[in-house]
């Protein structure tokens, strides 16, 4: 049996730890520090039909991503696990411009012939809206698509943790080389992956290797309770930095932040969740009404051209790492987490990694 280590068990290192555990011939073991995790922290919108990056390769890992929640669901549901954690309830797009907003109708339009997920596609009214998501104000019109979904990511890593049997250690610790064997917290692996987001670089400096800056960029969120009925409400997705996302049971999160050159800190800025509430209050003035139960903070991680990148540690042929997700993280995260578990078993997925070349972040010091 083969021993692999997974470091991070936000959404990459918990679904490769799901899927590698499927393998009676892999004994998976997660360890997980448990502060800062981007998951955790994220609005966990799964909607990426309507953006304007051009990178190719970003869009099909991103448009595979939102398609590849529809296996797991499968597999999960499989294995007796509930998957509430994710719901299709649709998403209303709002744009400051209406010519913008049929320029998003039309390239989402186009998407749906290789993204028949989008689903229904619709220009609707205020009051048209309404009937969707009751008292949303601060627009003529909208777009709405039915196919985008909401996920609450400590829920989704949860589920994948408990579904994979894998011990779980609750602990910060290190990578060592020794004799060609590999080392944490003690114990000698076989294979190791390393899903710790913006510590990558911590992980692999001390093993002689330069990381891309990998910039940690802060993300904060608030989350609220209502008394309204929010099982269905679609997320609002208002230009900027704003959402607004209704979940399960009268609870609805607004954020996120992004914000950079602030390191890993941890703190809550109120005076920047504040000033964004006033923001969703002017498009949804009954959350005045709602308490505040609670501030999140994770730290996502960018590479200096904002791409992903997932593969082998140069060298290292039975070290396996990803990182780079920025604010994508639950989109793509459960398809990279696939992918790695599959190298790791020596198979291939429906990514090609050459595509997210690890080698242009991650360079062997001289």
């Amino acid at each position: 049996m083969k021993k692999v280590a997974i470091i991070g068990a936000g959404i990459v290192g918990s679904t490769a730890a799901y899927y590698l555990s499927k393998n009676p011939a892999y004994q998976v073991t997660v360890f997980d520090h448990g502060q800062g995790q981007a998951t955790k922290a994220a609005a966990g919108i799964i909607s990426p039909w309507f953006s304007k990056r051009r990178n190719k390769e970003w869009y099909r890992m991103a448009r595979l991503g939102a398609d590849f929640y529809l296996d797991l669901i499968v597999d999960l549901q499989k294995d007796g696990f509930a998957t509430d954690f994710y719901q299709q309830t649709g998403v209303f797009l709002l744009k400051k411009k209406e010519e913008s907003l049929e320029a998003l109708y039309d390239l989402a339009d186009q998407r749906r012939k290789e993204s028949p997920l989008i689903g229904d596609l619709q220009l609707l009214s205020r009051a048209e809206a309404a009937e969707y998501f009751p008292r949303l104000q601060g627009f003529d019109r909208l777009l709405y698509a039915s196919g985008g979904a909401r996920v609450e990511g400590s829920l989704l890593t949860q589920a994948l943790l408990v579904a994979s049997g894998a011990e779980v250690i609750q602990k910060k610790v290190s990578l060592d080389i020794r004799d060609g064997a590999f080392w944490a917290d003690s114990c000698c692996f076989d294979q190791v992956i390393l899903a710790t987001g913006a510590w990558l670089p911590e992980l692999l400096k001390p093993l002689g290797y330069q990381v891309d800056v990998i910039r940690p960029q802060k993300g904060q969120l608030r989350d609220y309770q209502t008394a309204l009925v929010t099982d269905d409400y679609p997320v609002v997705m208002p230009e900027g930095e704003l959402d607004i996302i209704p979940f399960q049971n009268g609870k609805i999160s607004m954020g996120a932040t992004h914000e950079n050159e602030m390191g890993y800190g941890l703190g809550v800025d109120q005076g920047l969740l504040d000033k964004m509430e006033q923001e969703a209050l002017y498009y949804f003035p009954s959350l005045s009404q709602a308490k505040v139960v609670s501030e999140r903070v994770g730290i996502r991680a960018y590479t200096s051209d904002f791409s992903p990148f997932f593969g082998a540690v140069p060298s290292l042929s039975q070290v396996y790492a990803a990182s780079g997700l920025g604010s994508s993280g639950l989109t793509t995260g459960p398809l990279i987490g696939y992918h790695l578990a599959q190298m790791v078993q020596g198979k291939s997925g429906s990514l090609n990694p050459a595509d997210y070349p690890i080698e242009r972040y991650i360079k062997k010091e001289k």
